[in-house]
């Protein structure tokens, strides 16, 4: 079993990382915690005490066409895993961003 799971870059994904050890990914809709832990633990090799799940809805979004009709859509659903390291490891996901500020 192999998840295709990816670090979410953002301002505050980085601030969580550094801060309480916590890192962010997005994750498959179909993933569920014991997954997700295995995953990180075989990918990353470390040791993963705890996994929380956030499921979010798209956002529906308006464009304006020619002639002032509007068209509707939606973004798709993602889910975000949320993955706390046992203390004193780490994952180098923003070690380029932190090489790039020295």
């Amino acid at each position: 079993m192999s998840l295709l799971i990816v670090p979410r870059m953002s301002e505050k994904a980085y601030g969580s990382a550094t801060d309480k050890n916590t890192y962010v990914f997005n994750v498959p809709l179909t993933a569920n915690k014991i997954e997700i832990k295995k995953t990180v633990e075989a990918q990353y090799d470390v040791t993963v005490e705890a996994v929380n799940i956030v499921r979010q809805a798209g956002k529906v979004k308006r464009t304006v066409r020619k002639g002032g009709r509007s068209i509707t859509g939606k973004r798709s659903d993602f889910k975000k895993a949320y993955v706390l390291l046992a203390e004193g490891q780490s994952i180098p996901v923003f070690a380029a961003v932190e090489e790039e500020n020295k």
